[in-house]
């Protein structure tokens, strides 16, 4: 009898059923789904702009607030590695793990060279 009971409590939706319940959870995780990319988005922002800058000025305008980056502090060798990271995963197909390694190796150079204009 115990066994028969998931059956029944299944068996009774009907296919309308079953099809209007997909779609509600469809919207639910399409809407997890935008939070989830914008929240990614918003944090490749927040680091970019604090890597390829070294000041950057947080202004509010109401409920906005926005980080302002001080043109003058850009970092180019921040942006070469960059760069260089876009060239090895895109175009060849690079895992990001021996990225991280050539990039790390780089910002270690540069360190060490002096060019990192902090």
């Amino acid at each position: 009898m115990a066994a028969d009971l998931p059956a029944q409590f299944f068996g009774d939706f009907d296919g309308q059923l079953g099809d209007r319940a997909v779609r509600h959870v469809s919207a639910a995780l399409s809407g997890i789904t935008a939070a989830v990319v914008g929240v990614i988005a918003n944090l490749a922002l927040y680091f970019a702009e604090h890597t390829l800058f070294t000041t950057v000025d947080n202004r509010t305008f109401g409920p906005l607030h926005l980080g302002l980056p001080d043109l003058t502090t850009f970092r180019p060798v921040a942006l070469g590695i960059a760069l260089v990271a876009v060239a090895l995963i895109f175009p060849l197909r690079w895992s990001v793990l021996r990225t991280l390694g050539v990039c790390a190796g780089l910002g270690l150079a540069a360190a060490l060279s002096g060019l990192t204009g902090s």
